[in-house]
């Protein structure tokens, strides 16, 4: 971790986003995994760090300067069809109905991380210098004028094997996963607004990667906050995360199995990351997350199980998530 980031607890970072949230001043933060730790800043602060974000504006900073060398080293397959098999047996016992299986990946490249954030193009971008950064295409929630929206993504398929999204679309197992998270993200807004719909059910958006394009599926479901949320975002995301979409269903024995299953830590991948301005609140799921640590680079990634999955598919699909994002 970059020692020069004045870190705070989860409970330090949600109380100090209320009470900016309340007076409506603007700010930056991002937490862990398992919300246990995290920084909240300005935007002054954060320059002063070196942190920056760049949410919404999909575009890059700037351009390659050089031909991009990306190598990959996943782990084996038995690995992980040891990993899936015991996560098929507490589906099958009833523990989990979806569980998001996830694994590191050591790459090699001739990029620094500021050089990938840099040229990277995607919705939810983040640098924390000498420690990570995130090209994320997920939104978590976003929260204005007290309506609450989130975007929950799953369902993934290449493009140059599938030329219409709609092979996605129809696809048994990616359905089955999309409506299983749908359900999950909808009873955890529940907690914080009412009434809940569903305002867009399974739309497609393409994913541009150095490896090809994706298909990937989400849905936009919202709410009215209740009384007692309204400008206090940091009570929001203590009773939301982990986030459904990178945890699974249901979440309190499936979070169980994610321990009990993947032998490493996972820290601030699928964590989230968000930003403020005074009126609009926006974050993402810190998904498509590089971290180096001792002249190592390591790209985490992964997938949602489901009783419908293929092991061989699965796994395809968490090195087809590493890429790199132009």
């Amino acid at each position: 971790m970059n020692s020069a980031i004045p870190w705070m607890s989860f409970e330090q970072v949600c109380s100090t986003m209320d009470e900016m949230g309340i007076s409506e001043k603007p700010f930056m933060f991002f937490v862990d995994y398992k919300a246990e730790y995290g920084w909240i800043g300005t935007p002054i602060e954060a320059q002063a760090l070196g942190i920056k974000f760049d949410i919404g504006s999909s575009v890059q900073v700037s351009k390659a300067s050089k031909m991009p060398i990306f190598n990959k080293t996943p782990i084996s397959e038995a690995n992980y069809f040891e990993k899936f098999n015991l996560v098929q047996k507490a589906i099958q016992r009833g523990d989990s109905f979806l569980t998001n299986l996830t694994a590191p990946t050591q790459i090699e490249t001739n990029m620094s991380i500021e050089e990938i954030y840099a040229i990277a193009q995607a919705r939810y971008k983040l640098l924390v210098p000498e420690f990570f950064t995130v090209f994320s295409p997920e939104c978590f929630i976003q929260i204005e004028e007290n309506k609450i929206k989130s975007f929950p993504m799953k369902g993934t398929l290449a493009v140059a094997n599938h030329s219409s999204p709609e092979n996605l679309i129809n696809d048994v197992k990616e359905q089955a996963e999309h409506a299983t998270i749908v359900d999950l993200i909808r009873n955890d807004l529940s907690q914080v607004a009412f009434p809940i719909q569903v305002e867009k059910y399974k739309f497609i958006d393409q994913v541009k990667t150095n490896e090809g394009d994706l298909w990937q599926m989400s849905s936009l479901i919202s709410g009215e906050l209740l009384d007692e949320f309204k400008g206090k975002f940091g009570k929001i995301l203590t009773h939301l995360l982990p986030a459904g979409s990178i945890s699974g269903a249901p979440k309190k024995s499936t979070l169980k199995i994610i321990d009990d299953v993947e032998d490493y830590p996972r820290g601030f991948y699928t964590g989230i990351m968000g930003m403020f301005d005074g009126q609009l609140f926006d974050s993402g799921v810190m998904i498509r997350y590089i971290e180096t640590r001792e002249n190592q680079m390591t790209y985490k990634s992964g997938g949602g199980i489901t009783v419908f999955s293929d092991a061989k598919k699965e796994y395809q699909e968490l090195i087809q998530k590493v890429y790199l994002p132009f």
